[in-house]
């Protein structure tokens, strides 16, 4: 364990402790397309 003198440095990668893949901005905005078609036709139906 370590001293509670001594601070723990961990870099960027090591703390998020994953990979970052950049899906987020492909399927955020397909699925709010997708609702708003949803709703669309729901609402004109």
């Amino acid at each position: 364990m370590d001293s509670p003198e001594k601070p723990t440095r961990l870099s960027g990668e090591e703390a998020r402790a994953g990979a970052t893949p950049h899906m987020t901005r492909y399927i955020l905005p397909i699925s709010l397309t997708l609702i708003i078609v949803i709703f669309a036709i729901m609402v004109f139906r």
